[in-house]
């Protein structure tokens, strides 16, 4: 056994409407075990929206974990069983109240892989068609449009600090970059 663990036991600690906490035994390659807390998250979407001058359109809102609005990328929660290719698409004409003509899949990203099981996928939207928001109950946040380069600027300056929004908005700049 190299480079694996294997569980012993695992115990539910928390069911809540989002997370499930779970703290396990694992045995370690060399046979002694240890205590891991394992957060499972049914994970999510995220959307690059980029319109036809080359603007992407974001979304700022407040994040009470960190008690502060942070400007993102639109994205949300896959319920169980979702397909992250239908969520995408749910949540860009949810949140921004856009549909696309072109939906390009950018891979997905593990957020905090030591301790939780969420992967976000990430979508490039081109060929947008500007509809109306659809937003959840109690939802609240703000779209805004703002240049990819810049945006990538903003990126390597640290002001946007949300993982997803970074790796999405470079992986799409790569990406545009090599077409070019």
């Amino acid at each position: 056994m190299r480079l694996e663990e294997k569980t012993v036991s695992s115990s539910l600690i928390y069911d809540g409407k989002i997370v499930k906490l779970f703290v396990d035994k694992a045995e370690l390659e060399n046979g002694k075990t240890v205590t891991r807390e394992v957060v499972k998250h049914p994970g999510g979407v995220c959307i690059v929206p980029l319109d036809e001058d080359g603007n992407v359109i974001f979304v700022r809102q407040f994040r009470y974990p960190h008690q502060k609005a942070l400007l993102e990328i639109p994205a949300g929660k896959l319920e169980y069983g979702e397909k992250h290719y239908d969520c995408g698409l749910r949540e860009l004409k949810e949140e921004t109240g856009c549909t696309c003509e072109k939906y390009e899949y950018l891979g997905c990203l593990l957020p905090t892989p030591a301790y939780d099981t969420e992967v976000i996928h990430m979508y490039l939207a081109q060929g947008l068609n500007q509809g109306e928001q659809k937003l959840d109950a109690n939802e609240f946040l703000d779209v805004e449009k703002i240049p990819l380069e810049k945006a990538v600027e903003m990126v390597m300056k640290n002001e946007i600090t949300d993982a997803k929004t970074q790796l999405a908005l470079l992986k799409t700049y790569y990406l545009l970059g090599q077409n070019n």
